[in-house]
């Protein structure tokens, strides 16, 4: 995917940038394109290893607020990941955290968009089980100073209880909508009734959780045997850099991009076997709304500094429009 915010180097500016923070040179071999907001490269390590070149935007790029530090939150992640106990979150290992950029290893296997089209519905159901077991553990992280938000301080989006984080999310991401006089087709003014609305569903999150929050199939990777499309398996979840600490229901969101993420969905199911807990009252309904909502402001927005076309941009804004839609429904 085309955008503004990426920062691309050659091979020899790659070389050094690698050479000069761990003393290990490399070798480009192909530029990874799927990404929708850093640059992202596979490269060959001086001492073999295939490993993910990941790195944020230019200096003085313009981002959204909450995109501010959000390379040091995906480091983060891979740290927490890799201490869960009990492991049961595949991803890619971290191997350096530098100066603006990530080195991960390279995971086994295809982003499940690319192969979705093959699988039978029996393997369909089966990695949605998978998935859902997956999202429950990676759920059971917390953060260290309990506060609700976004993790990176550059970003100033957090505190001591969900609704005023939260709210603070909506308000920062509808202060950029007027910093790149975004069209997004519903009122500014009614949004921030409806979080206001909602306070008594937000203010039942006690805990905070880890919210991947972009849980789309360009972002879980799958093995899919030679032969055997009906025995796939997932190898890992990427692109942890939109991560927050808040409600596990606000994780529904990305995920039903992918398939049914209903109290009756192969997802659920999965969810709760691995011990993850999903009640779906009408105040858990009312905060899943909400959650839409802010997603659909986000995918809006960035088209702005992203520099997204026309095309791209309606489709998101249609997503807006129907989640706005939905929590107007329910009064």
């Amino acid at each position: 995917m085309q955008s503004l915010t990426k920062r691309r180097l050659s091979a020899a500016e790659l070389d050094a940038l690698v050479r000069g923070s761990t003393g290990v040179g490399c070798r480009l071999e192909t530029e990874l394109t799927d990404g929708w907001f850093n640059s992202a490269y596979r490269v060959r390590l001086d001492d073999g290893r295939a490993v993910v070149v990941k790195l944020a935007p230019p200096a003085g790029a313009p981002v959204l607020r909450y995109e501010r530090g959000i390379m040091a939150t995906e480091a983060m992640v891979y740290r927490r990941l890799a201490s869960l106990s009990g492991g049961g979150v595949p991803t890619p290992a971290l191997l350096h955290a530098g100066d603006g950029f990530l080195a991960v290893s390279v995971l086994e296997g295809t982003p499940w968009d690319k192969v979705a089209d093959r699988l039978p519905l029996t393997a369909r159901t089966a990695l949605r089980r998978e998935l859902g077991a997956i999202t429950a553990r990676l759920h059971a992280l917390a953060p260290e100073d309990g506060r609700f938000g976004y993790p990176a301080p550059e970003s100033a989006l957090s505190a001591p209880d969900w609704r005023t984080a939260f709210t603070a999310m909506v308000d920062a991401i509808l202060d950029d909508a007027e910093r790149w006089q975004s069209a997004l087709g519903v009122p500014p003014a009614d949004i921030r009734t409806m979080v206001a609305e909602g306070g008594y569903a937000l203010d039942e999150v006690t805990e905070p959780r880890l919210i991947h929050f972009d849980l789309w199939p360009g972002n879980i990777f799958v093995h899919v045997p030679a032969g055997n499309a009906s025995d796939p398996r997932i190898t890992g979840i990427i692109d942890h850099e939109r991560a927050f600490w808040g409600d596990p229901a606000a994780e529904l969101v990305s995920l039903a991009f992918g398939g049914a993420a209903g109290p009756d969905s192969d997802l659920v199911a999965g969810y709760v076997q691995a011990g993850g807990r999903l009640d779906f009252t009408p105040a858990f309904r009312h905060r899943l709304a909400l959650y839409g909502l802010y997603l659909g402001l986000l995918l809006v927005v960035e088209c702005g500094p992203r520099g997204y076309d026309a095309d791209h941009l309606a489709s998101c804004r249609r997503t807006l429009n129907d989640h706005f839609a939905e929590l107007r429904a329910l009064g």
